[in-house]
């Protein structure tokens, strides 16, 4: 069963089409990647996949129900472009992560034994569960970013979106997202995510989505990374270099311009 189905999207900002044309899949159990450069209209593709940024043309279904009617957004997690976890409003990390199981309990419905359990295994999950009581504040960027992994986690989701998760984070913590990634994977879970570069989550994709200049150059396999003559183990993809894909459709534009 797809759990997301793209089919002739396109949007646009200010009279300036971002995306044009897109058509995607992805599959129950996949674990898929849109790569590209900077600008390329990746990030605005997944936003516009969650109704996070107006489709201009085209349809767009989640787990088989068109988006504009979808409701149940407690089986999809999302983790955003990196961003402090705290927002400036104090809170544990405990705190942040259990505002994961809003969606799926309710606003009005207090918190239980299952709400709570949530929060730790995801902690877990990503390695924080020690930090619990810390205030946000009080984390390195790579931990506040895992927090909100673990927010997402909290949820429980069937599909999990995750817009450059690893980006400008340590060695450690890109590790860390992997395993857990890895995990969500393993049991079963759906995973969308837009990279710049993939690194520790390479042997986690089963297919990539290439998106150059607003359209889909490649779709299949991960592109090998082109190296860097400074970083033997650099993993960046330079989508000028890949060969358009016959047959794919090509993506739409956005009223956000994203990464």
């Amino acid at each position: 069963m797809s759990v997301v189905s793209v089919r002739h999207a396109a949007v646009g900002y200010d009279g300036r089409e971002i995306l044009h044309d897109v058509s995607m899949t992805v599959d129950a159990g996949e674990v898929v990647a849109i790569l590209g450069a900077n600008g390329s209209g990746k990030s605005t593709l997944i936003r516009t996949i969650l109704g996070l940024v107006a489709l201009g043309h085209g349809e767009i279904d989640l787990f088989g129900t068109p988006q504009r009617k979808f409701r149940d957004w407690a089986r999809v997690g999302y983790v955003p472009q990196r961003l402090g976890a705290g927002s400036g409003v104090p809170a544990t990390v405990g705190e942040v992560v259990a505002s994961g199981r809003l969606a799926r309990r309710g606003i009005f419905r207090p918190s239980g034994a299952a709400d709570r359990a949530a929060v730790r295994d995801a902690l877990t999950d990503v390695g924080l569960l020690m930090r619990i009581n810390d205030p946000v504040t009080t984390l390195s960027g790579g931990q506040q970013q895992r927090t909100l992994i673990a927010r997402a986690l909290a949820g429980r989701p069937d599909l999990l979106v995750l817009d450059e998760p690893t980006a400008g984070v340590d060695a450690a913590s890109q590790e860390a997202f992997a395993a857990a990634l890895g995990r969500f994977a393993g049991d079963g879970g759906t995973i969308l995510l837009v990279a710049h570069e993939l690194g520790p989550l390479r042997p986690l994709i089963d297919r990539a989505v290439v998106v150059h200049e607003g359209r889909i150059a490649h779709e299949g396999a991960p592109p090998e990374p082109a190296g860097h003559h400074a970083e033997p183990d650099h993993d960046h993809v330079h989508p000028h270099a890949v060969q358009p894909a016959a047959g794919i459709c090509v993506a739409p534009a956005d009223r956000i311009v994203a990464s």
